[in-house]
C-alpha cells in the first residue's frame, strides 16, 4: 500500500502564532496564564500547552488574577472589555485572518448593512464575529438556510467563517441576490484555508481511503473529512494514530493523508508511521496471519505492552495478543483520574493486569491499577522496615489531608505534609513527593504516610552541616522568619539565628518592625555560634556604614548645623544629627543666661540649630552649643545695625546705642 500526503497539511499560520504567543506568554509573564477555551481545536496540544502551565477555563468567573490569552478563534468586543474591567493582563492570539473578519463585520454593521455570516453558529469563531457585530447578524450554513433570511429590500453584507468552502459561501451569496437586495460579498476565507481543501480533494480523487487528521471538534477538519468524502472516497476522521484500524487498509494500493489547521506535524507524523506499519502487515495474507497469531494471554498475568491510543474514558494498550488491550478508566490509577494524559500518554510502554482474557464482546480487559498494586507492595514493606522514603504523585485533596499514588492509594495526613502548618493544600496536586511509610495494612489497604519526616531529616541534616561549616565573621544571606519585641529571628539557610535589637542599626530603635519585616531577605553577619546549644548570634549593623566612621568629615569642629532634640536630661539635652550620630548640648551652653533645667529651653522633638565645639569618633562623643549659635546670631545682627547706623549718621554706634534704639522703639 502506497502512502501519499497531502500537500498542504497541518498548522496553518494562525495556529502557529497562537501556540508561539502562549509559549512567550508562560515564559516571560508572572502568575497564572489562562485560555478562555482550548487555545485551538486540538487536544493533545491543548494537553501540551497545559504542562507548559496554561491553564483553560470556560468563563472569567473562574478568574481573579493573571493573564488571559484570547484563542485563535477570537472573541466579542464585550467579553475583551470584562476581561480588562478586572485588571487581566490580556494576550491577543486571535488569528489575524480571524480579526480582519471581525473588523469587516463591524464596519459593515456600522454602514447600516444586514450582515449574513456563512458558517457553523455554535463555532467560537462565528459566535465572537457577531459580538463585532453587535449581536444582530444573522448565520447561515447553506444555501437553504440563506433563502430563509428576511431581508429583501435591505443592504446585505455577507461574510464567511474563515474555515469556510468557497464554493458554499459562492452558493449563499447567489441565493442571497435573487432577493432583489444589494448584496456585498466579502471574501473572508483564509487563503490557506482554501489550498489545503483542494490539496485534500485533489489527493482523495486520487487513492482508495482517505484519513484526515485533527480535532473532532474542529470545524475545518470536518469540512476536509467532508470534502474527501464528497468524491465518493472512503474517509476517516481521526484525532490520533491509535484510532487506525487495520481492516481499513485490506486490499488498498493507494490511501491519502491530510490534517486540519490546529493539528501538529508530530502527530501527523506519528499517523503516516502507524499506516507505513498497517501496510507491512497487511503485505500479503500470509503476513495477517503472522500478525495475529501472537501470545496468548492468561487471567491474572502481568504484561508489558505500548499504549496506542488514549480516549476520553479508555485507553488501548498492545500487549502483544491477537486484539488491543483495553484499560477503562477505572483501572488506570488507584487514584480519581481528572485527565488520562497526566497518567499515561501514546507511546507509554506500561504494566498491566490481565482482568479478562476475554469479555462478552471479546474485548482483552487490562488493569494498569492492579499492575501497580502488586509491585508497590512488595516495596512499601521493604520501605516501611527500612524507613527508606517512597516517591508518589499528589492526586486528590480529601479531608484531613491528600492522597498519593504510589502504586497503591494512600493517605498523607494534612499535619505530616510539611514541618509547619499548611494553609492551602491544592498546590501540591500533581506534585511528585517523597514521604516515608510510617502505617501499613496490606489486608485493609491501608498506607499512611508522612512527608514531614523526611523533611525533618533533611532539615536535621542540613542544620548539622552548616553549624559545622559556619564561623564567626562571616556574611550570610538570609530571611526574616519572625519578629519578637527584643528582636528578628533570620533563616540563613535551614538555621534560625537571632538578630537581637540592639544589632539591627547604628541608632536606637523602639521595635524590630521599624528596620525589617517577615519576608525580607536580609545580609547578616555572625556574632557567635554556640555549637552545644545550637545557637547563632547575628549583627545586621556590621554590615551597614557605620556614620561614626564619617563624622569628623561631615561635622567639622565649629560648623553650625541642624539637629533634633531626642531626649532631656538633668546636666543637658541629648540631640541627633543623623541616625545613629547623637550629640550632647550641656546645660550651660543651652542659653546666654543661667538654665536651672533644659526643658526651660527646648523640648523632646523640636529642631534646633547647633555649633559643633569638639568631635570625638573613638568615643562616639560630640560637644554641641546652642548658645555660640545665638551669640554669634546676637554679632551678626550688631554689625548689621553698626553698619547701617554709621552709613545714615557717620557716628559710631556702640551696643549701648543699639539697645537703646530698640527700647525707643518699644
Amino acid at each position: 500500500m502506497e502512502v501519499r500526503v497531502a500537500s498542504k497539511a497541518g498548522f496553518c499560520y494562525g495556529v502557529k502564532r497562537a501556540i508561539e504567543m502562549s509559549k512567550d506568554t508562560v515564559r516571560n509573564r508572572p502568575g497564572p496564564v489562562f485560555s478562555l477555551g482550548p487555545l485551538i481545536h486540538n487536544p493533545q496540544v491543548v494537553a501540551y500547552l497545559g504542562k507548559l502551565g496554561v491553564r483553560e477555563i470556560n468563563n472569567l468567573g473562574e478568574i481573579k488574577e493573571g493573564t488571559l490569552i484570547i484563542r485563535s478563534h477570537g472573541v466579542g468586543p464585550a467579553l475583551l472589555n470584562a476581561a480588562q474591567e478586572l485588571g487581566l493582563d490580556i494576550v491577543d492570539a486571535t488569528c489575524p485572518f480571524v480579526r480582519r473578519t471581525q473588523v469587516v463585520a463591524r464596519d459593515l454593521m456600522t454602514k447600516d448593512y444586514q450582515v449574513v455570516i456563512v458558517g457553523d453558529k455554535n463555532h467560537p469563531e462565528v459566535q465572537g464575529i457577531m459580538g463585532w457585530a453587535n449581536g444582530k447578524a444573522e448565520v447561515v450554513e447553506n444555501p437553504w438556510e440563506a433563502g430563509l433570511v428576511k431581508a429583501r429590500g435591505k443592504k446585505i453584507g455577507v461574510l464567511a467563517q474563515t474555515t469556510q468552502h468557497m464554493e458554499n459561501f459562492n452558493a449563499v451569496v447567489e441565493t442571497l441576490e435573487k432577493t432583489g437586495s444589494v448584496v456585498q460579498a466579502c471574501k473572508t476565507i483564509c487563503s490557506a484555508t482554501s489550498e489545503r481543501q483542494k490539496a485534500a480533494l485533489e489527493l482523495a480523487c486520487q487513492v482508495d481511503v482517505m484519513i484526515v487528521v485533527g480535532g473532532a471538534d474542529s470545524a475545518n477538519t470536518r469540512k476536509l473529512a467532508s470534502l474527501c468524502r464528497a468524491c465518493g472516497t472512503t474517509t476517516y476522521h481521526i484525532e490520533e494514530a491509535g484510532e487506525l484500524d487495520p481492516a481499513w487498509f485490506r486490499g488498498v494500493k493507494a490511501a491519502g493523508l491530510t490534517a486540519g489547521a490546529s493539528t501538529p506535524d508530530w502527530i501527523i507524523e506519528e499517523v503516516k508511521k502507524r499506516m507505513s506499519e498497517i501496510e507491512e502487515l497487511n503485505g500479503s495474507e500470509e503476513g495477517m496471519k503472522d500478525a495475529v497469531e501472537v501470545k496468548a494471554v492468561r487471567h491474572g498475568e502481568i504484561v508489558t505492552g505500548t499504549v496506542v491510543h488514549v480516549g476520553q474514558d479508555e485507553v488501548m494498550v498492545d500487549v502483544g495478543a491477537k486484539s488491543e488491550g483495553v484499560i477503562p478508566i477505572r483501572e488506570l490509577s488507584c487514584c480519581e483520574v481528572t485527565s488520562i494524559q497526566d497518567i499515561v500518554q501514546v507511546g507509554d510502554q506500561i504494566e498491566v493486569y490481565v482482568l479478562k482474557a476475554e469479555d462478552n464482546e471479546g474485548k482483552l480487559i487490562l488493569s494498569k491499577e492492579k499492575a501497580d498494586a502488586e509491585k508497590a507492595w512488595a516495596g512499601l514493606e521493604e520501605a516501611l522496615e527500612s524507613g527508606q522514603p517512597v516517591e508518589g504523585t499528589v492526586r486528590e485533596v480529601v479531608k484531613g489531608g491528600l492522597l498519593v499514588d504510589i502504586g497503591v492509594r494512600a493517605f498523607l495526613p494534612a499535619s505530616l505534609v510539611d514541618r509547619g502548618y499548611v494553609e492551602d493544600l491544592s498546590k501540591y496536586l500533581g506534585q511528585v513527593i517523597s514521604s516515608r511509610v510510617i502505617e501499613m495494612n496490606r489486608a485493609r489497604k491501608k498506607v499512611i504516610l508522612s512527608r514531614k519526616a523526611v523533611l525533618e531529616e533533611d532539615f536535621a541534616k542540613l542544620r548539622q552541616e552548616l553549624l559545622t561549616n559556619l564561623e564567626e565573621g562571616q556574611v550570610v544571606k538570609g530571611v526574616v522568619r519572625r519578629l519578637t519585641q527584643f528582636g528578628a529571628f533570620v533563616d540563613i539557610g535551614g538555621v534560625d539565628g537571632l538578630l537581637h535589637i540592639s544589632e539591627m542599626s547604628w541608632y536606637r530603635i523602639n521595635h524590630p518592625s521599624e528596620v525589617v519585616k517577615v519576608g525580607d531577605e536580609i545580609e547578616v553577619m555572625v556574632l557567635k555560634i554556640d555549637r552545644d546549644n545550637e545557637k547563632i548570634s547575628l549583627g545586621l549593623k556590621q554590615v551597614l556604614p557605620n556614620p561614626w566612621d564619617t563624622v569628623d568629615q561631615k561635622y567639622p569642629v565649629g560648623s553650625v548645623v541642624p539637629a533634633k532634640v531626642v531626649r532631656l536630661a538633668p546636666f543637658g539635652a541629648f540631640v541627633q544629627l543623623e541616625p545613629g550620630v547623637e550629640g550632647l548640648v550641656h546645660i550651660s551652653h543651652l542659653a546666654e543666661r543661667h538654665v536651672a533645667k533644659p526643658d526651660e529651653v527646648v523640648s523632646e522633638g523640636e529642631e534646633v540649630n547647633v555649633k559643633v565645639l569638639s568631635v570625638d569618633p573613638a568615643e562616639k562623643r560630640i560637644r554641641l552649643s546652642i548658645r555660640e549659635v545665638s551669640r554669634e546670631k546676637q554679632e551678626r545682627e550688631y554689625r548689621d545695625y553698626n553698619h547701617k547706623k554709621t552709613e545714615d549718621t557717620g557716628d559710631v554706634v556702640t551696643i549701648g546705642d543699639m539697645v537703646g534704639d530698640l527700647f525707643d522703639k518699644k
